[in-house]
């Protein structure tokens, strides 16, 4: 469990952090109500507590940028006497319990307790875990990773919703994925699904898609035709790689999406609409806009609720999943009859860095599937090349160019290095002694119960190196 404490008093937040850490909890601390938001807008909390009297933001304030920001954590307030009857209307406005300054270390732990026990199960949540538990992931998502489960939870929130959604992502994590899940789960579903590649387009032929054009209104125009955004009325409209969009058609569609009506090429008379506005974009928009090469206000535009899709070298855990779907997915369609992958091909797959993400995993996958001519599939199958023994190394040929990107990535590194080692020693007492959890333990002068914990951080399951 998380929490982020929020109190100006230097004491204040020491106590509380030793009290909880020594109960297990991972702690944030921020010194003020501004610092506190750049940590709500970088992570995931299970508890914030806040104390209600700060000099710059106060508590009331933090609350109100959680309820937008993290509106599923709780949060407790922090009060002195003579502000109880503050902190008891706080309550009416979302928290779930103030604390009386002096505390005890027993008073604050049993606080927390209770309300991290009585944390409200969201509609997202149940959702997310009914779909979770039947096929361990989400509509065509597979993954059960704390940061896929974010990704599917705010999928939920904005299909309720006709708020813009701008997704954000490296190639290959599945922009279109998401883009389809929230049309399947909003009330426009049996309406169409309208996605246009802005990169497949040049720039003349893609105002002609999206506006449309009459007759004869420039050269090729044989015949009227009706623009991707009135073929997509009361559905949803997926803008692909918008970033790829000219700033002479940025302004043309900027004014289109704020009006609501759109007037064909070469038409008169403007038409309404009613879509429901989805765009993505490998590429960082913010710096986009910082160099000219995007629309400021049609960023704004498209960026009223972000969604940001994780690669797959931050779902680690997610891999085992992923291969054991893809697999038998593919011996399907081939029609093989494989028992599995061996344990240097898993490991091997569990190191790679994906610079291509979930599509380079799938192709890996269907490339090894094809060409196995065994029963289980061997690393060699797998043709990643030279190249992906870089790659494994977690470098990714990213060369630091601050002090501190050199420091996070040294300790990237050591932490990569740790885990490898940690990897093959447990995968060696497995295969030394027949994949017996039991007896891999006592070869090795563990107990059982810390091995099978060590093989649970790793996220490696012996099923998962058996096949199906």
């Amino acid at each position: 469990m998380h929490i982020l404490i929020v109190d100006d008093e230097s004491v204040i937040r020491d106590g509380l952090a030793r009290i909880l850490e020594g109960d297990s909890f991972t702690v944030d601390a921020a010194k003020n109500g501004h610092a506190a938001i750049e940590l709500l807008q970088q992570k995931q909390f299970d508890l914030i507590i806040t104390d209600l009297k700060m000099p710059g933001m106060s508590g009331f304030e933090v609350l109100n940028a959680v309820k937008i920001l993290q509106p599923d954590t709780p949060v407790i307030m922090i009060t002195g006497f003579a502000t109880v009857e503050t902190a008891v209307e706080a309550m009416k406005n979302g928290t779930v319990d103030y604390i009386v300054k002096p505390f005890t270390p027993e008073q604050i732990l049993e606080k927390v307790h209770l309300a991290l026990e009585q944390k409200k199960t969201t509609v997202e949540d149940i959702v997310v875990k009914k779909e979770i538990d039947c096929h361990h992931g989400f509509d065509d998502f597979v993954g059960e990773s704390r940061e896929m489960q974010k990704v599917y939870r705010r999928i939920i929130q904005v299909a309720s919703t006709d708020s813009t959604v701008l997704i954000t992502g490296e190639s290959g994590t599945g922009k279109e994925l998401a883009a389809r899940a929230i049309h399947k789960h909003s009330s426009r579903r049996d309406q169409p699904f309208v996605a246009v590649d802005c990169t497949a387009l040049a720039e003349n032929l893609l105002e002609s898609e999206l506006f449309g054009h009459v007759k004869g209104s420039f050269t090729g125009a044989m015949q009227t035709k009706m623009g991707l955004l009135m073929v997509a009325d009361g559905g949803t409209l997926f803008l692909d790689e918008v970033s790829n969009i000219s700033l002479s058609t940025q302004a043309k569609l900027l004014r289109v999406l704020q009006e609501r009506q759109v007037t064909p090429i070469g038409g008169t008379q403007p038409v309404s609409f009613n879509i429901h506005l989805v765009a993505a974009t490998n590429r960082n928009l913010k710096t986009m806009v910082a160099e000219g090469k995007f629309r400021e206000d049609l960023f704004f535009r498209l960026n009223i609720i972000p969604l940001e899709l994780p690669p797959l070298r931050e779902r680690k855990g997610d891999i085992p999943l992923l291969i054991r779907h893809f697999m038998h997915k593919f011996v399907e369609e081939v029609g093989k009859d494989l028992r599995g992958i061996s344990p240097e091909a898993m490991h091997f797959l569990e190191n790679y860095a994906y610079p291509g993400n979930v599509r380079e995993l799938v192709n890996t996958i269907e490339r090894a599937v094809v060409l196995c001519e065994g029963d289980v599939i061997q690393k060699e199958n797998l043709e990643l090349g030279e190249a992906a023994e870089v790659c494994s190394t977690g470098f990714d040929g990213f060369v630091p160019t601050s002090a501190e990107a050199l420091k996070e990535m040294k300790r990237h590194i050591r932490d990569r290095s740790v885990e490898n080692v940690e990897k093959a020693f447990v995968i060696q007492a497995l295969k030394r002694n027949n994949w017996n959890i039991s007896r891999a333990a006592e070869e090795t002068g563990m107990l059982r119960p810390n091995f099978q914990t060590m093989l649970k951080r790793l996220g490696i399951s012996v099923k998962d190196y058996f096949g199906r």
